[in-house]
């Protein structure tokens, strides 16, 4: 079962912060919801975790990921993730290509995705329109903590409190530490996969 998504979304930064974040693997690992890495090989290559879970149904896989291409000229991360779940039953396959492009106002930019997502075993059971769903769903939560990130990264460190260009020998302020990753919002998961079943159960015709 195989699922493509390709999603555009904006971002509260100039192109130059954006892709400056992109680069940083372990760090847009983080913003997925339930991914961890847990062992950087090298450069190119590092295994890391993804737990999903809504109610009662839970799943984790653990597997590999390997980045094929980081494109300065284009601004375009290109990787791969391949992983099966603890029990063996279950596998999947990431191909995900990340541009940063220019936004349509000053000082912003868009983050445009292209994935395709292949499942096996027991998750591909869900059936393509409830998982194109649990992605759409999980890709937004990525974004909104892609858009965090690259917001506090943007950010210019605050003067310390009473500045007036001589800091009298205080010590700088530090930089605001960035937000903290929220995890998978599996209500509005379970709530955006319910209203999907009732939009095609009301859409669908009457049988002749």
């Amino acid at each position: 079962m195989k699922v493509e998504l390709e999603k555009t979304y904006p971002m509260p930064a100039d192109a130059a912060a954006s892709w400056a974040f992109l680069q940083n693997i372990e760090g847009v690992a983080g913003c997925m919801p339930g991914a961890r890495i847990t062992e950087r090989i090298d450069d190119s290559h590092y295994k890391g975790t993804v737990s999903v879970k809504v109610g009662p149904a839970s799943m984790s896989f653990r597997g590999d990921i390997e980045v094929r291409e980081l494109d300065a000229a284009t601004r375009t991360l290109h990787l791969v993730g391949t992983g099966s779940d603890s029990t063996g039953t279950s596998g999947a396959t990431m191909d995900l290509v990340a541009t940063i492009a220019d936004g349509d106002a000053p000082g912003a930019s868009n983050l445009v995705g292209k994935s395709e997502v292949s499942m096996s075993g027991k998750a591909a059971a869900f059936g393509g329109r409830m998982m194109g769903t649990v992605a759409d769903q999980i890709l937004k939560q990525f974004a909104a903590n892609f858009a965090a990130q690259v917001q506090a990264l943007a950010a210019p460190p605050a003067p310390p409190a009473g500045a007036t260009g001589d800091t009298g020998g205080a010590p700088p302020a530090a930089p605001p530490a960035p937000p903290k990753v929220r995890e998978l919002n599996a209500l509005a998961l379970a709530w955006a996969v319910v209203r999907d079943w009732f939009r095609g159960l009301f859409s669908r015709k009457p049988a002749a």
